[in-house]
């Protein structure tokens, strides 16, 4: 009895630990997309030692390197845009030639003011309409001083994948200039790569990228980062939740592993007599610890695969009836996804198997150490 109460012990914890890293894989997944849609891949901050031309240069060296699709300058800042009479904050961005692909699915083209299509809905806009777009920066005139603000015709419209695109609009580099200054300026980079492999390549072109610039253009102040180091603070926290609720779920297949010990504690106690006898014919200690390092093993391995079994049977359900749903309007996502990747499914197997085969080495360490005349006396 005590052997099945340790097996589902296993199972259980397995199968937790397999839903809750499943769970939270498909929630990470859907937060990152929205996100990577919206970050380039390698950003280049230009300090405020770099002027225009200096920018233009650096430009021109990306566009020049190996690995390099598109480089684009581009400024950024916070201002807002007059809708009528109602002023709506919003992070304008400046960008020279095409729209940058931080803004995905645009529609239009050439130079102009670009926002997001549900903006663009919600407020009836049409295609060339002048809008106001306000810089806090200040400007003098002979009354008084007055924030700056530049009139820019609609272009066309892009797809906000996220909250925090809804607050974006993009403009022309020397419409955002004339707002901002020399503002926060930045160089994104697209990589010539396929869609799939785009991220782990900008991965692997900033070491590069990085060490090119510093030979061809010594004493600049610029920084080439990628798309996980303009993320940094948000992977930090999706790692460390992640690692948290490993922790906490783990704990259920520490005590399923504990129960195995005092399984194979009782079945020690209870054969004794047989154990010593075993030695005394000529068993070694070797032997007497690998019979039960086995037991613990086969006992571990059908409960680890039971959970395993368990678990992706329980994923694939949640995942394909949508089970666990959740206020839309609330969340980012309408229902709770569950997704198991294979280092997930690696990493839950192999802290059980190291759990509950080191309790058996344990308990099979302490069945070796028996004196053989006294468990034969007894």
């Amino acid at each position: 009895t005590l052997s099945v109460v340790a097996v589902a012990g296993i199972a259980v914890g397995v199968a937790a630990m397999l839903l809750f890293m499943a769970a939270l894989s498909g929630l990470h997944e859907r937060l990152l997309g929205p996100v990577l849609a919206t970050t380039p891949e390698l950003a280049v901050e230009l300090g405020d030692g770099v002027d225009s031309q200096g920018a233009v240069e650096i430009r021109r060296a990306l566009e020049a390197a190996d690995g390099v699709d598109r480089a684009q300058i581009t400024l950024e800042g916070q201002g807002w845009i007059l809708l009528g009479d109602s002023p709506q904050p919003v992070t304008v961005v400046g960008f020279e030639g095409e729209l940058p692909p931080s803004f995905p699915g645009s529609t239009g083209s050439g130079p102009g003011l670009y926002v997001p299509a549900r903006m663009s809905k919600d407020w009836l806009l049409v295609q060339d309409q002048a809008l106001t777009v306000v810089s806090p920066r200040p400007t003098l005139n002979p009354l008084s001083v007055q924030p700056r603000t530049r009139t820019v015709p609609l272009a066309g419209t892009f797809q906000a994948p996220s909250p925090e695109a809804l607050a974006r609009i993009a403009v022309p580099l020397e419409v955002a200039g004339s707002l901002f200054g020399p503002g926060r300026r930045r160089i994104e980079v697209a990589t010539g790569d396929a869609p799939g492999e785009a991220l782990p390549a900008a991965l692997a072109l900033a070491p590069r990228l990085r060490r090119e610039l510093s030979a061809a253009f010594p004493g600049q102040p610029v920084e080439v980062l990628t798309w996980r180091d303009l993320n940094q603070s948000l992977y930090f926290v999706l790692r460390l939740e992640k690692a948290l609720m490993f922790v906490a779920v783990g704990l259920i297949v520490v005590v399923a592993a504990l129960a195995l010990v005092i399984d194979l504690a009782l079945l020690i106690a209870n054969k004794r007599a047989e154990i010593g006898m075993l030695e005394a014919l000529g068993a070694r200690a070797r032997q007497v610890r690998w019979t039960f390092l086995t037991l613990g093993a086969m006992l571990a391995a059908v409960g680890m695969a039971l959970g395993t079994a368990l678990g992706l049977v329980a994923a694939w359900a949640f995942e394909h009836w949508r089970v666990f749903t959740v206020p839309g309007h609330v969340m980012f996502v309408e229902y709770i996804p569950f997704r198991i990747t294979g280092p997930d499914l690696g990493l839950v197997l192999g802290v059980a198997a190291l759990l509950v085969v080191g309790s058996s080495l344990y308990a099979a360490h302490r069945a070796a150490a028996l004196p053989p005349m006294d468990a034969v006396r007894r």
